[in-house]
C-alpha cells in the first residue's frame, strides 16, 4: 500500500481509497526473483567452496609430463596439502602474500603452479629438488646432492613417429615414476649444478627432452608461494588425435591416481 497518500484520506465515505491493485503482483514477481537467486547461490556455494579450498580441475595441453600425464587428460589437484596463497585462492587481494596453513611439498609431488614471470599460465611438473639441494643432469640422468638418482631402464615405447627410451626413476624418499628420453644427448641432458634457494623448489617434467622446467632460465626455481595444488587423479581423458569413427575417450585412464 502507498502510505504516502494516507494523509489525504478523511473519514468521509465519499473519498475513495487509492488503488493498490498492482502492488501484490509486483511483490510476487520480486519474491520469485529472490527465491531463484537465493536458490542459485545455495546451489553454487558447495562448488565454490570445493574449488576454492579443496579440489580444482585442470587439463593437460602439452606432452611435457608424458608418460604420467597425456595430452587430453583432465585431472583434479588438491589445494589443501600446501596451504593457501593468493595463487591458489581465487579473487585473492593483491596485498595477500605468503601462505597460510602451509605444508611443504615432498620429493616426487606433481605440483600445479605459476611462474613468477608469467602468472597467466598454470604449469604442472614434478618436484625433484627441495630448498638447499644441489641438482644436476649428467648424460640424461638426474643427480641430487652429488649422488645419481636410481635409474632403471624399461621397455622402449613409440612416441609419435619415433622410439623413446623409458626409465623408472626413484627419488631418495622412495617415490618412483616413469620418464621418457626422446633424444640421445639432448640439449638439457647435461647441465650445470643448480643450488635450490631457500623457499623454492626445483621442477622437472617427466618427458625430459620435451619440457620447459627449472633447467631453463626463463622458468627457474619456483617459490613456495606460487604453488596452487598437488595433482591427484585423472577424472576424464580424451585422445585429441582420435580418427573419425573411433571414440576419443580413453576410459582406461579415468580414475588413474597420479604419482
Amino acid at each position: 500500500m502507498d502510505f504516502s497518500r494516507l494523509s489525504a484520506v478523511t473519514t468521509t465515505k465519499s473519498v475513495a481509497m487509492p488503488t493498490v491493485a498492482n502492488e501484490p503482483r509486483r511483490t510476487s514477481v520480486w519474491l520469485i526473483v529472490s527465491v531463484i537467486l537465493g536458490g542459485l547461490v545455495v546451489l553454487a556455494a558447495p562448488f565454490l567452496v570445493l574449488r576454492s579450498f579443496l579440489f580444482q580441475p585442470f587439463n593437460t595441453p602439452s606432452g611435457s609430463m608424458e608418460p604420467t600425464l597425456q595430452i587430453g587428460d583432465y585431472f583434479f589437484a588438491s589445494k589443501y596439502p600446501y596451504g593457501f596463497s593468493r595463487y591458489s585462492l581465487p579473487y585473492s587481494p593483491s596485498w595477500f602474500s605468503g601462505r597460510i596453513f602451509g605444508a611443504e611439498p615432498r620429493y616426487g609431488d606433481l605440483v600445479v603452479y605459476r611462474l613468477p614471470g608469467n602468472l597467466s599460465v598454470d604449469y604442472i611438473k614434478r618436484v625433484v629438488g627441495l630448498p638447499g639441494d644441489r641438482v644436476q643432469m649428467i648424460a640424461g640422468q638426474l643427480y641430487l646432492n652429488g649422488a645419481p638418482v636410481k635409474h632403471e631402464r624399461l621397455t622402449d615405447v613409440i612416441v609419435g613417429n619415433g622410439r623413446a627410451k623409458k626409465w623408472r626413476e626413484t627419488l631418495p624418499n622412495g617415490v618412483s615414476y616413469e620418464t621418457l628420453d626422446l633424444v640421445e644427448n639432448g640439449a638439457l641432458d647435461n647441465t650445470k649444478v643448480y643450488i635450490v634457494p631457500p623457499g623454492h623448489y626445483f621442477m622437472l617434467g617427466d618427458n625430459r627432452d620435451n619440457s620447459q622446467d627449472s633447467r631453463v632460465a626463463v622458468h627457474g626455481d619456483i617459490p613456495f608461494e606460487n604453488l596452487i595444488g598437488r595433482a591427484e587423479i585423472v577424472f576424464w581423458s580424451a585422445d585429441p588425435n582420435a580418427q573419425g569413427g573411433s571414440s576419443p575417450a580413453r576410459f582406461e585412464r579415468i580414475g588413474k591416481r597420479l604419482r
